[in-house]
């Protein structure tokens, strides 16, 4: 972390002999060293006062700051998995086809292909309860704040 902050990679203050660092400053710290699920290399374009990260052929909003080439990471926990669309605040919704699933004790991990692969972090009982399986066609929902977006 120490050599992070001497090049500038992370803000942190000061307070004695303790640094201090913000949770979004922790998080980009957590993303460049270890990487997590969702965690794509992208490209930012501006569409009507709009900031969409590029994937490949899948548009995502993003709310940031940053231009060009950047990461981003949509953390598995917060996609909504629906069957259908519906009116909310999420910017983000794409259509895809489960292309596995990944059981973990009372957690299920649901790959989804929306033209990349996207993993969503739900329970045992809400698979079972929307009989999610293989092949199926879902849509995966989730905000645009909920994108992190870093260099």
């Amino acid at each position: 972390v120490y050599e992070m902050i001497k090049r500038g990679d992370l803000d942190a203050h000061r307070m004695g002999k303790h640094l201090r660092i913000s949770n979004s400053q922790f998080d980009i710290y957590l993303l460049k060293s270890k990487g997590y699920e969702n965690s794509y290399e992208a490209t930012l374009i501006h569409e009507n006062e709009e900031m969409f990260a590029y994937i490949n052929s899948v548009k995502i909003q993003v709310n940031t700051e940053l231009e060009g080439k950047v990461k981003v990471c949509i953390h598995p926990e917060d996609i909504i998995l629906s069957k259908g669309t519906f009116i909310s605040s999420a910017r983000n919704v794409h259509k895809g086809v489960v292309a596995d699933i990944i059981l973990d004790g009372n957690s299920a991990k649901v790959i989804l292909n929306v033209g990349i692969p996207l993993v969503a972090l739900i329970t045992k009982k809400s698979l079972n309860e929307m009989g999610i399986e293989k092949g199926m066609e879902l849509f995966a929902i989730f905000k645009t704040m909920s994108v992190k977006v870093y260099k």
